[in-house]
């Protein structure tokens, strides 16, 4: 049995979202949202709803993450600046900044690649 990398990589990021556990998002596809109320974000600065932030479970504040909408290859790189999402089966949160810069509506699936 030939498994690529990237299926693999796939493989982890959806048994991950079936036992709730968190995947080093080193690579990571999975469902995203998106939020646009404002309010502080969990690093203590001022949510800017039009920024290219997001919120994600485990990655520390201030990573920087290319993150491609799978149905249109659009892409967008956010920073890391608070903590979620909430919501079992989801790996990240969008501020509405960059889900409008993915071309998204509601949730959509999703790849997240760390930058160095």
């Amino acid at each position: 049995m030939s498994f690529g990398f990237g299926k693999f990589v796939a493989s982890l990021g959806m048994l991950s979202t079936v036992l709730g556990t968190t995947v080093p998002a080193t690579a990571q596809s999975g469902a995203a949202s998106w939020y646009g109320s404002g309010h502080r974000t969990a690093n203590g600065e001022h949510f800017n709803p039009n920024g290219l932030t997001a919120a994600h479970r485990s990655l520390p504040f201030g990573t920087r993450v290319r993150v491609e909408n799978k149905r249109t290859g659009r892409s967008v790189v956010v920073r890391i600046n608070d903590r979620g999402p909430f919501v079992r089966g989801r790996i990240i949160d969008l501020s509405r900044g960059s889900a409008r810069a993915l071309g998204m509506g509601g949730t959509t699936y999703v790849s997240l690649q760390v930058l160095k």
